[in-house]
């Protein structure tokens, strides 16, 4: 999380990301299904519930954990099908990308997306 209780911004969590799984040398496609599900998951977090209160990435050779917390006890939820009506596709398509779990506690939540190497095209 940046210093001074500052906002996570998306751009930020990609770079983390990248920096973090560099290392791992995840396919092109496995490299951003990871980055579009931190996207989400961070915007989700601004846009629903005051902005990110925890950011952490669990990289190992064949899953990549990403935990997002936020402030809001509310899980997200899917959204119905509205193609013309912007927004609302994000959730969805994170549990496209991963499997997920939402964990509500004292002060919020916190949303695990694990992509394993096969959901990331390196099976």
């Amino acid at each position: 999380m940046p210093p001074g209780g500052a906002a996570l911004s998306c751009a930020e969590a990609r770079e983390t990301v990248r920096d973090i799984l560099t290392g791992l040398k995840p396919s092109p496609a496995g490299l951003e299904d990871v980055l579009t599900v931190v996207t989400e998951l961070i915007s989700n977090a601004s846009r629903h519930a005051g902005g990110a209160t925890g950011f952490q990435i669990i990289a190992q050779r064949d899953a990549v954990t990403v935990e997002v917390s936020d402030a809001s006890p509310s899980p997200p939820r899917i959204q119905p099908w509205a193609p013309d009506v912007p927004g609302g596709f994000g959730w969805r398509l994170v549990n496209q990308l991963a499997t997920t779990d939402v964990q509500v506690h004292q002060g919020g939540k916190t949303v695990r997306a694990t992509l394993s190497a096969e959901q990331r095209g390196q099976g």
